[in-house]
């Protein structure tokens, strides 16, 4: 029997979360589509940015790969394949954790910049806070669900997985993610809560791909100089009469 928080956490919290990313999402599209950027701060400061992006970003990739492969994959998939529960564990705990220190790392040179540098902190939002903030904990949980997962090997895909499959079929498990250790249970919650603040931060530009690119003309770039008139007394910085044309 599942109680009435259970039934919040694990059927009502996803749905709502799930509703609000894409209600969100038209919204801010419909009304907001001058502030659907990623608002960079390359001009404020580069250093920082040169190094916390790219960490950050290929470790996201990485990490959404894995979440594809553990949450989106039964379990009889890739043991009809060959690939053993003990092998899968091994490959997903240290993939997990290459990518979590990744992301965890370029959030850290990136959270830096906006406390240290004074330009890129004067263009941060609270709610520029609230996702910094929200990401990092679900990146905190990831990593320590993972490194707390490799010696125990918790079959997440009997339990989280499909309770999570089940959202997209109306027939959630709660009692299989109830079986699930605590700390997988708060790392799938902490997700839910970055899922509903998602659609009214800068991470909407996680969905502008430059697709148009494919087909624009091409750009023709041409050399322009400037070169000093041959008239006398206009060259340089030298004096001209106001008036007189070059």
């Amino acid at each position: 029997m599942t109680t009435a928080w259970a039934t919040f956490w694990w059927i009502v919290l996803p749905y709502l979360a799930m509703a609000t990313f894409v209600v969100g999402h038209v919204w801010r599209w419909r009304y907001d589509q001058f502030g659907w950027t990623s608002r960079s701060t390359q001009l404020q400061e580069r250093r920082g940015l040169k190094w916390g992006a790219p960490l950050f970003h290929y470790g996201t990739f990485a990490a959404i790969a894995g979440h594809v492969m553990g949450v989106l994959i039964p379990a009889r998939w890739t043991t009809k394949i060959g690939i053993s529960p003990h092998v899968y564990h091994l490959f997903a705990a240290s993939a997990g954790l290459l990518a979590a220190i990744l992301v965890i790392g370029g959030m850290a040179v990136l959270a830096a910049r906006r406390v240290f540098a004074p330009r890129v902190r004067a263009t941060t939002t609270p709610v520029d806070w609230v996702a910094l903030i929200l990401l990092g904990i679900v990146a905190v949980l990831g990593i320590v669900t993972t490194a707390i997962n490799a010696p125990l090997e918790h079959e997440y895909r009997e339990t989280i997985s499909l309770w999570f499959r089940g959202l997209f079929n109306a027939n959630p498990d709660v009692s299989a993610a109830l079986r699930a250790p605590l700390i997988f249970q708060i790392h799938s919650v902490a997700a839910w809560a970055l899922l509903m603040v998602w659609p009214f931060t800068r991470l909407v530009h996680a969905w502008s791909y430059p697709v148009w690119y494919l087909w624009r003309p091409y750009i023709v770039y041409r050399a322009k100089r400037a070169t000093s008139p041959n008239e006398p007394g206009t060259g340089g910085r030298k004096w001209r009469k106001i008036g007189v044309p070059y």
